[in-house]
């Protein structure tokens, strides 16, 4: 009898997509800060996120999702929502939802969370 493939003790990979090129390699590298390893164009860039490979896909036509698609935990949230800001990160404000001066909301189980989109429209997301 042979062992079950497991995917728990494999790598994970992410994909976002985006529309061009030059400018999603100037948001992830530059403005977030991720090393990019490799420019596969016109296919994807890929970004080097901690350790997971993050393959920021080119499609001609993209309909960005309306939750998030990526997200980071971040130990400091109050500092890393000021360190993209000053960066020019806008933060997403939420009808409904008590979000502080900064953007975060507090969840009812604790957890810090602020959100921002790409040049996409890609909603992206910090954890504390």
């Amino acid at each position: 009898m042979t062992t079950p493939f497991r995917l728990a003790n494999q790598e994970i990979q992410a994909f976002v997509a985006v529309s061009d090129a030059s400018r999603a390699k100037a948001f992830y590298r530059d403005t977030l800060g991720l090393p990019l390893v490799s420019e596969e164009l016109p296919f994807a860039l890929v970004f080097d996120a901690n350790g997971v490979m993050l393959r920021v896909t080119l499609v001609k036509d993209l309909n960005p999702s309306h939750f998030t698609v990526l997200g980071w935990r971040v130990p400091d949230i109050a500092a890393a929502v000021k360190a993209l800001s000053e960066a020019g990160v806008r933060f997403e404000r939420y009808q409904g939802m008590p979000q502080d001066e900064l953007g975060v909301w507090t969840s009812p189980g604790g957890a810090k969370v602020a959100w921002f989109r790409d040049p996409d429209g890609n909603t992206l997301s910090l954890t504390q």
